[in-house]
């Protein structure tokens, strides 16, 4: 596992340095043809499925996920503490997570509430599918400067959970976020893929 991590780590520095740069036209073509060869290398065993042995869980247990994935290159990754009743994401978006000039795209953002907002009814066993997700964007999420996330169990109504949280930072609440989600429990979330 800590190769495949390592390998997403040279990759997202790899996507941060293409996205902004002035390198000459002849180093780019050079570089996109290593990668290119690279990449075929790796395409031989790349599989379509998880890889044998991975668990279903939160955090490290998940480390394929779009948004905290240690071993996914498309992850910031977020990275989760558990607080008691309070889940903390915390975050440094760089410039391919760019919306607007120097802030972060909405809807990454609410990709990572997404996750944070589950992880707070995950720890309740309150977890499931997500129904739904409101985001209310108060300031601009800058890039560069550290972004917290944090999320709590709301309430449970019958077969639903309802979580809130919030985007600080600098002190500064930038988004507030509720979500709904299909109370089904730990175990049952776990095997949704199978």
């Amino acid at each position: 596992m800590d190769q495949r991590a390592e390998l997403a780590d040279a990759v997202r520095r790899l996507i941060a340095a293409s996205v902004r740069n002035e390198a000459p036209e002849a180093l780019l073509a050079e570089v996109a043809a290593e990668i290119g060869e690279q990449a075929e290398r790796l395409e031989r065993h790349a599989l379509d499925h998880r890889p044998e042995g991975q668990d279903d869980g939160m955090a490290a247990r998940m480390p394929f996920d779009a948004v905290i994935g240690r071993c996914n290159p498309l992850a910031v990754p977020v990275v989760l503490d558990f607080d008691g009743e309070v889940v903390r994401g915390r975050a440094r978006f760089t410039a391919p997570y760019e919306g607007p000039p120097d802030c972060v795209q909405g809807g990454i953002i609410a990709a990572c509430f997404d996750i944070v907002l589950s992880a707070a009814t995950f720890i309740h066993d309150a977890a499931g599918p997500t129904i739904s997700l409101t985001l209310r964007y108060r300031k601009p999420t800058k890039l560069w400067v550290e972004s917290v996330f944090e999320a709590a169990l709301d309430r449970r109504e019958g077969v639903r959970s309802h979580a809130a949280g919030r985007l600080v930072q600098d002190g500064v609440v930038t988004v507030e976020a509720e979500a709904v989600f299909a109370n089904i429990g730990r175990e049952r979330t776990r095997r949704l893929g199978r």
